[in-house]
């Protein structure tokens, strides 16, 4: 093997830039950073790196955010005011609590419907042990908040030590509002209570909106409807409303980032001129992988990714080595094994879909596998690295 050749494959950095501000030229903070950085660390772009952006800055730049007011106006205008089915909202301080505030704020009476034995992202309200001691069918089952009070009591969330059932059952009443809590999973539920419907989830909220009219609901909002216009000057997000908000102040949220395809062309065309390679770029926001503890689901939002340059389109395309190794070479070995296997990715065709040596190889959309990465690299926290530099993911065993 020569020395020369290439020992290391995928490269993930976390890029540092300045704190963000609304009305920042992030394209070109975002591109000067990855360079400088390249100059100071003393490593070089090629042609092919992902430069990944989180959602957060880009909303932060385009000054995407609404007061808890302004979504009350909404709520109002939209769902009539008066008594307002909320249901299947995931259990979260940041992503949920403060739209809750705004949507109290916007009804005389929330019937708060929550899933059970967890939300649509895993948080647990109560076990499954729970549950089957108990001989409840969650599937068919409603409950009223004495029910279930009285056959699971209180269950704190592992992680944050919340009762999620206390804590926005007083806060849609700090507001102002009547609360009522039910417990159920089918949304037709809720229409023994109202038939103004104000659907939560996430990832299922088509099919919810759908059983919801079919089931004579009079009106039905998802908070993908929600804050889709401007109310008095503030922030809003027409294609995802109020998904993947998260909390800014106690009485602020930032949406989602508006349409940002200009944003990732712009930095790879900076970077083009700047030094002639060509870069995809990318939005991220939460990675699509799930907790194997805690059993929560990551993804929050309603993509990993609301922005991409054409280059992230699709899905791998990659062969399986060890069913090489195993397999079709099973009787090679050193570097006759190493040659071989070298030529199959060579000749490997453009669709490997059917091919068994393709078999699990995760064929995920490009953008959901490398913001899943990136979003493990910036982390959530204080890291400081809201840009992240991906290098030799397209790389292959022969590059």
């Amino acid at each position: 093997m020569d020395k020369k050749e290439r020992r290391v494959g995928t490269i993930s950095r976390g890029i540092r830039c300045p704190i963000i501000r609304k009305g920042d030229d992030l394209a070109a903070i975002v591109a000067d950073s990855v360079l400088e950085a390249a100059e100071i660390e003393g490593f070089e772009l090629r042609d092919r790196d992902v430069i990944a952006m989180t959602e957060s800055i880009v909303a932060r730049a385009q000054g995407n955010y609404v007061s808890v007011d302004d979504i009350a106006a909404d709520v109002r205008a939209k769902l009539g005011g008066e008594t307002v089915g909320v249901i299947l909202p995931i259990l979260s301080r940041n992503r949920f609590a403060i739209c809750l505030r705004g949507i109290a704020k916007g009804a005389k009476k929330v019937v708060l419907m929550l899933s059970y034995p967890s939300d649509e992202v895993g948080n647990e309200l109560v076990s499954l042990d729970k549950i089957d001691a108990a001989g409840v069918n969650p599937y068919s089952d409603v409950l009223s908040l004495e029910k279930y009070r009285e056959l699971f009591g209180v269950n704190k969330h592992p992680f944050t030590g919340m009762d999620y059932v206390e804590y926005y059952g007083d806060l849609i009443r700090e507001c102002g509002a009547e609360a009522e809590i039910i417990f159920a999973n089918q949304a037709k539920a809720i229409l023994d209570y109202t038939d103004c419907v104000l659907t939560c989830d996430i990832h299922t909220r088509a099919r919810t909106k759908r059983i919801l009219k079919a089931a004579g609901a009079k009106v039905v909002c998802g908070l993908d409807d929600i804050m889709t216009q401007p109310i008095n000057g503030s922030g809003y997000n027409d294609k995802y409303g109020l998904l993947g908000s998260n909390k800014s102040t106690e009485d602020t949220i930032k949406l989602f980032p508006r349409e940002c395809k200009d944003l990732v062309l712009d930095v790879q065309e900076r970077v083009i001129k700047a030094c002639g390679k060509h870069v995809e770029v990318m939005v991220y926001g939460d990675g699509a992988f799930k907790d194997p503890q805690g059993k929560i689901w990551e993804l929050a939002d309603p993509v990993v990714s609301p922005a991409y340059t054409d280059g992230l389109i699709g899905t791998p395309n990659e062969l399986k080595l060890k069913y090489l190794a195993d397999n079709d070479y099973k009787d090679l070995s050193g570097e006759a094994l190493r040659e071989a296997i070298s030529e199959s990715i060579r000749k490997k065709g453009n669709d490997l879909v059917g091919n068994m040596a393709s078999q699990g190889t995760t064929p995920r959309q490009l953008t959901d596998l490398i913001g899943s990465l990136c979003d493990l690299t910036s982390g959530s926290g204080d890291k400081g690295t809201p840009v992240v530099l991906v290098q030799g993911y397209f790389d292959n065993y022969t590059n």
